[in-house]
């Protein structure tokens, strides 16, 4: 007695352990799956962050009011900062509180390191009236009495004593003379220009109303020398018909490429390739609000393919070349509204919205307005974002720059301390992910280039103009159809052998066909995919009628030799061992695979004129690529059969003998009874085990990795390949930017996976739930 109840509480303390452990172990799975949850969340957060610009610096610049600052820039690290005024002279600021000691030290505001431009006697007592920019950095000095000058403001890093030294300079890539910009050695009104390591363009309009364009060719290398002295080069001069006599603004592409002239509310658009002539390339009249609505300012945007025009309304509109039956033409592609609102105008009818001036990053598709009332907006154009809007100063700065890494900005005006003076500002800018919007990930966007909006998803290149693309839908799309075609492949196999090796097949040979099947599970999928890439693919595309033919013999010759099986009399039947009758099919598909590839060569010549493949592609317009769908789905579906069988087979096989027997009793037939009774009350698990083949078809890596052409493209057809979730994430997070925009989409990406799978399993869990109670009281 006293043993029994020593068992009894030996067994109750391991039942309660037990039990602990379990849901111990269910807690940690559920709190795992949390922080997972959490922790991508945390990751993909900052991509719908808004963008910030945050005072950092002010220095007053002892300028006067009277005395103009025509430009200025600041380096990569945001720690020297430049002026370059209408004397010619240029001033470099430190911009944090205090400046390591050195022989070249600089101080902040009053000591500021300032030197001449005009050292040679060609600019002597010369005023600068306009300083152009170039992408390059580089920048042109242009004079009251037509003198031009390229300079270069540059930084190189100085290490003494463990500290860290910004040095400034100024390099001349033409010499220190002045340029003869007109052959006529006119005043210039207008001046543009862009340069690489071999030529610079120039495009002018002189007093006199003419258009003209000078290039510089280098014997050399503008590159090879920093004070451009000892660098030759040859001068061509060109004269570009125009009609109009007032040119507001000209730009020069940075790939030299093109020439973007605006006259009042025209833009002229001048092919710069040819170099005996000028031609005129497309003319662009935007569609105006009003009467009184005209252009007011013009910019390029990065990569040469884009130009922003601003007019008075606060409207920006976008423009690129687009293939059209007629050829390529420029068309608005979208367009951004800076309006605040007010409707106060100037003497020039402007309003307070007109957009004064628009700055472009150097790199990025981003872009800053200035408005008439001095409103400052950050806009995106690919993600068609309005990123931010406010005032950065009292009034209109009198120079604007943006840092070359955008992340940060340098403005010139009046001090707003003292009116009397002018003051530097520095402002630090949070705008990391301006390309990603859910737009720009889950609709349509029109890229540069491009004919149409569209879904894509390109994220590398090797071009320094090239823009991300990170459309989502291409790769989710191609998720849903790799699992639809290896579902479609998988189901119906696993299933029906489920049925038969649960319902019909004797104990003794069951035992050996389970396990063998279950063992396919252990299978490498990286094994799978090698063998789909390297050894399936190619064998398809050879062989492709057979592969058809397949699908039609295979059934064919089963049902055939079921019938004639069928149709045997007994006393032969009775010979053969009822475990070993299955096994009659295996020589039957051997020679009805056997028949389907011997008649392959036979069907292309007489169909599809000796080559299947060129007949999908050349006469019916179908692409074909060697690692498609098909492929993909003949390897994904034979790794996911395991996995359907075996928890089909499970739930078949577990029905009660009783419901069985007692349909028999009955008098309905096995098949009557299969379907009936068996198939009903194991629905429920047949339904998780299809679930949950789905579930590991949507998160399968390797085989999609090895067997498609990874190309994100939205097309169900089988002979074109796909790109999924998983095998993006694969093949592109080794090699992304840790923080970068693509880094973080790619987490969005395994967010979305991770999405995908909980749907999956929460509704195959509800309506498991549902069957087993339908059908819990059989």
């Amino acid at each position: 007695m006293a043993s029994l109840i020593s068992s009894n509480r030996s067994r109750g303390v391991k039942n309660s352990l037990a039990k602990w452990l379990i849901t111990l172990g269910g807690i940690s799975v559920l709190f795992t799956l949390v922080l997972i949850f959490l922790y991508l969340l945390y990751v993909v957060k900052p991509i719908f962050d808004s963008a910030k610009i945050e005072p950092k610096v002010s220095i007053s610049l002892n300028l006067t009011s009277n005395e103009k600052v025509l430009s200025t820039g600041v380096d990569e690290l945001q720690e020297v900062a430049y002026e370059i005024t209408e004397a010619g002279n240029i001033d470099f600021y430190y911009l944090k509180a205090s400046a390591p000691e050195s022989d070249n030290q600089f101080a902040v505001g009053d000591n500021a390191l300032s030197m001449s431009l005009f050292s040679s006697e060609d600019f002597n007592q010369e005023q600068v009236v306009n300083v152009v920019n170039s992408f390059s950095a580089n920048k042109l000095l242009h004079t009251i009495k037509g003198k031009t000058l390229l300079i270069q403001p540059s930084f190189y890093a100085k290490y003494a004593n463990d500290t860290r030294e910004i040095i400034p300079q100024v390099n001349y890539p033409l010499g220190q003379n002045s340029l003869v910009i007109d052959e006529q050695q006119t005043p210039l009104s207008q001046l543009a220009f862009a340069m690489d390591d071999e030529r610079i363009v120039f495009v002018a309009f002189t007093e006199d109303k003419r258009l003209i364009k000078t290039s510089f060719i280098a014997e050399d290398d503008f590159s090879s020398s920093s004070d451009g002295d000892d660098v030759e080069y040859e001068t061509i001069f060109q004269q570009i018909e125009l009609t109009d006599d007032v040119i507001d603004e000209i730009k020069v592409t940075p790939d030299l490429s093109l020439a973007f002239i605006r006259s009042a509310s025209t833009v002229y658009v001048y092919s710069l390739n040819d170099d005996e002539e000028v031609s005129l390339k497309a003319t662009i009249t935007p569609t105006l609000d009003n009467s009184n609505t005209y252009l007011t300012s013009m910019a390029l945007l990065s990569g040469s393919s884009s130009v922003l025009l601003g007019d008075s309304s606060g409207r920006i509109s976008q423009w690129f070349e687009v293939a059209t039956e007629s050829g390529r033409q420029f068309k608005q592609i979208r367009s951004f509204n800076a309006n605040d609102g007010e409707a106060s105008y100037d003497k020039n009818y402007k309003t307070s919205s007109a957009i004064t001036a628009i700055y472009t990053e150097q790199y990025r598709k981003s872009f800053y307005t200035m408005t008439n009332s001095g409103m400052v907006n950050v806009f995106y154009t690919t993600s068609s974002a309005h990123l931010w809007q406010g005032k950065l100063a009292s009034t209109q700065p009198e120079a604007f720059s943006i840092a070359p890494r955008a992340n940060g900005l340098i403005i010139i005006g009046n001090d707003p301390l003292d009116a009397s003076n002018k003051s530097l500002q520095a402002f630090s800018v949070h705008n990391e992910h301006p390309e990603v919007t859910w737009q720009a990930l889950w609709q349509e966007v029109w890229y540069e280039g491009y004919p149409e909006p569209d879904y894509i998803w390109q994220s590398t290149s090797g071009s320094d103009d090239f823009e991300g693309k990170f459309s989502l839908v291409p790769i989710s799309f191609g998720t849903i159809k790799a699992a639809l075609y290896a579902m479609l492949f998988a189901v119906p196999i696993a299933l029906t052998a489920a049925i038969y090796t649960a319902y019909f097949m004797t104990p003794g040979m069951r035992k050996k066909v389970k396990p063998t099947i279950e063992m396919m599970e252990a299978l490498p999928t990286v094994i799978l995919g090698f063998l789909a890439g390297l050894w399936l693919a190619p064998l398809m595309e050879e062989y492709l009628p057979a592969i058809f033919l397949l699908f039609i013999f295979l059934p064919l010759a089963t049902l055939i030799t079921a019938f004639s099986w069928h149709k045997l009399p007994n006393q032969l039947k009775d010979k053969l061992p009822e475990t070993l009758a299955p096994i009659l099919l295996i020589p039957v598909i051997i020679l009805a695979t056997y028949a389907a590839f011997s008649l392959s060569p036979l069907l292309e010549n007489s169909f599809f004129n000796g080559d299947m493949r060129q007949y999908l592609t050349n006469d019916l317009g179908i692409n074909f690529d060697q690692r498609n769908a098909l492929v993909v789905g003949i390897a994904m579906g034979f790794a996911v059969i395991p996995t359907i069988f075996s928890m089909a087979e499970d739930a078949i096989f577990s029905v009660p003998g009783h419901l069985t027997s007692g349909s028999l009793a009955l008098g309905a037939t096995q098949w009557q009874t299969l379907i009936g009774v068996v198939l009903l009350t194991a629905s429920p698990g047949i339904f998780s085990a299809v679930m949950m083949g789905l579930g590991r078809a949507v998160g399968e890596t390797m085989i999609v990795l090895m067997a498609t052409g990874n190309t994100p493209i939205l097309d169900w057809s089988i002979f074109q390949g796909m790109r999924t979730l998983a095998a993006n994430i694969a093949v592109e997070m080794p090699e992304s930017e840790v923080g970068s925009s693509h880094y973080r989409i790619l987490f969005l990406a395994a967010f979305v996976l991770f999405i995908f799978t909980f749907i999956f399993n929460t509704a195959a869990e509800f309506v498991r739930q549902r069957l087993r109670e339908k059908y819990s009281s059989m």
